[in-house]
């Protein structure tokens, strides 16, 4: 690989960090929105309780996540430097918009649609694998409804076990069991949306020739992304946390409890399954099955809906401006 091949891979490794960073600062209200609504922590503390747990994830978690992007949602043989530039360019463009509104979406699903778009761009849909795009499409649906029916299942379980104790000491007693409850969901967190960059640098340095054999990611990207995205939930998106915490339904210990254990359980499953899934998906489908839990009338359905919509758009919103980019930098991305 001659020099300027080797600087343009470099910043595109560069550019995939800054997007784990803002997945981690983007993502960041899905592990505290809940703790600092509750006041469990105060904000600062609920970042660094939460990014600690993102960073050890990878000590927990295999790295199936990171082979189905890097290798089973497109054909690993049209991905080059121009389709990971288009890719990134397009999830972190819909990051940016989506974060300056206070919507939660999934960075998750624009880093797919991004990948999909640039590929489409340069090969059309042969270099698509089907069952990878399929099953990752089917997750959209699913995450956030196994979220809300575990959520709403043991929110009803523990107001019928819990029925004649005294609201005050029920309530203090799942406060401090969401120490646990959100470490069990920044690990989840951590484990599977890290793990989506490390799979697009895997296929940057796979097309450049510096992986030999079988696909796999060198340790130095698992570091790589692990601390990018702990840093990134360190600094935290607080547009985000407003709309999670306090704009979807009024959450107490019990319900913050509810939804992030609900939303872990969902994440961890995810993740051993290798199924690249929206942790922001997961835990408002979860908040929503707490408020539902309560009555119909809980639950923000004007806000619930414009998260919706964000979430549909996701994919091809990404995708359009990732086929854009790889336009734009084919001619100098060689």
């Amino acid at each position: 690989m001659n020099e300027k091949m080797f600087l343009i891979m470099a910043i595109l490794v560069v550019v995939a960090l800054l997007f784990d960073f803002m997945n981690g600062f983007h993502d960041a209200a899905n592990s505290i929105a809940l703790m600092v609504s509750t006041r469990l922590l105060t904000p600062q503390a609920a970042v660094i309780w939460a990014a600690f747990f993102n960073f050890i994830a990878f000590l927990i978690f295999g790295l199936t996540v990171a082979k189905t992007v890097g290798s089973g949602i497109v054909s690993p043989a049209v991905i080059d430097n121009a389709v990971v530039f288009g890719a990134l360019c397009g999830a972190i463009s819909w990051n940016i918009v989506t974060w300056w509104f206070g919507i939660p979406s999934s960075s998750s699903h624009a880093l797919v649609g991004g990948l999909v778009g640039a590929t489409l761009a340069k090969a059309g849909w042969s270099a698509i694998i089907a069952q990878g795009l399929i099953k990752t499409s089917v997750a959209i649906i699913l995450s956030p409804l196994f979220g809300l029916v575990l959520a709403f299942t043991l929110a009803i379980a523990l107001l019928w076990v819990f029925e004649k104790s005294l609201p005050y000491p029920t309530e203090r007693k799942f406060n401090k069991l969401q120490f646990i409850s959100s470490s069990l969901y920044s690990l989840g967190h951590g484990g599977n949306d890290a793990q989506k960059t490390m799979g697009i640098i895997t296929a940057l340095l796979y097309a450049n020739g510096y992986l030999q054999g079988e696909f796999h990611v060198p340790f130095w990207v698992v570091m790589s992304c692990q601390i990018a995205m702990a840093l990134g939930t360190l600094f935290g998106g607080w547009r985000i946390v407003k709309t999670m915490g306090m704009g979807i339904t009024r959450i107490r210990p019990t319900g913050g409890f509810c939804a992030q254990t609900s939303g872990a359980i969902a994440l961890f499953l995810a993740t051993w399954m290798g199924i690249p899934v929206s942790t922001t998906h997961t835990i408002t489908g979860a908040i929503v099955g707490v408020g539902l839990s309560r009555r119909v009338s809980a639950v923000r359905w004007g806000l619930a809906s414009r998260i919706v919509w964000a979430w549909v758009l996701t994919i091809p919103a990404s995708g359009l401006v990732a086929a854009l980019f790889w336009y734009l930098g084919r001619g100098f991305m060689g």
